[in-house]
């Protein structure tokens, strides 16, 4: 891959863009797949990462609007993989970010992520699970900065059509990304004051990204 400047990198992408109008409809929406396909890898990548688009890392939270965790065993029915048939999720010592929370699974035996509207039905704990060892958990700060993020890049949408492709999230899990995108003032709890957040770049794209992308526009067009 050629190394371009910023400069001549916009220049390439605007004439890129005047040759994939010249596309038919079938032949843009079958690209734009393969474009959001990648894109949606690098961005869950990166987040995961906890990184912003120009490699800086993410602002660690602030301790007064970290939720603490909470004791007490929850148990309840969750798709598998998030889409796949129901199983039961045991958790204790978990906690909630807006909609997704996050602790020790002892079902699956380490820890996972949850959304809050995808639980299928939730269960009544007995005090045989109460007893249940859930290891020690020697990091729980760890456990509250990768509530939101170790789960945010797994819902992440794409899409496209013959004019477009994209990729972001939909539902409450935008509104809470959108909060951090753009360093905005949100209630960190239901009763707490607003505050406002650090801003991290969950969406957007590294030069590297931008040219990787025209590099497979353009071997795409030459029918490679």
């Amino acid at each position: 891959m050629a190394r371009v400047d910023g400069g001549d990198l916009a220049e390439l992408e605007g004439f890129v863009g005047g040759i994939l109008k010249s596309l038919e409809p079938a032949e843009r929406r079958k690209l734009f797949r393969q474009i959001t396909t990648n894109m949606r890898r690098q961005q869950r990548e990166r987040i995961r990462a906890q990184r912003n688009p120009d490699g800086s890392a993410f602002e660690k939270r602030r301790a007064p609007i970290e939720p603490q965790p909470v004791n007490h065993t929850i148990k309840f029915l969750y798709p598998a993989g998030g889409s796949g048939a129901p199983r039961v999720a045991l958790l204790k010592s978990w906690v909630r970010q807006g909609p997704i929370f996050t602790g020790y699974d002892i079902a699956a035996g380490g820890i996972r992520s949850f959304e809050r509207d995808k639980v299928v039905k939730w269960l009544r704990a007995d005090p045989a699970d109460e007893n249940k060892s859930a290891g020690r958990i020697r990091n729980r700060p760890t456990i509250r900065q990768h509530a939101m993020f170790r789960k945010i890049g797994r819902v992440m949408q794409a899409g496209q059509s013959d004019q477009e492709a994209w990729i972001g999230f939909g539902g409450m899990v935008a509104a809470v990304a959108q909060v951090h995108q753009f360093g905005l003032k949100d209630k960190p709890a239901r009763h707490a004051r607003e505050t406002r957040y650090a801003r991290r770049e969950l969406l957007g794209m590294t030069s590297a990204e931008r040219e990787a992308l025209l590099d497979a526009v353009i071997e795409h067009l030459a029918g490679d």
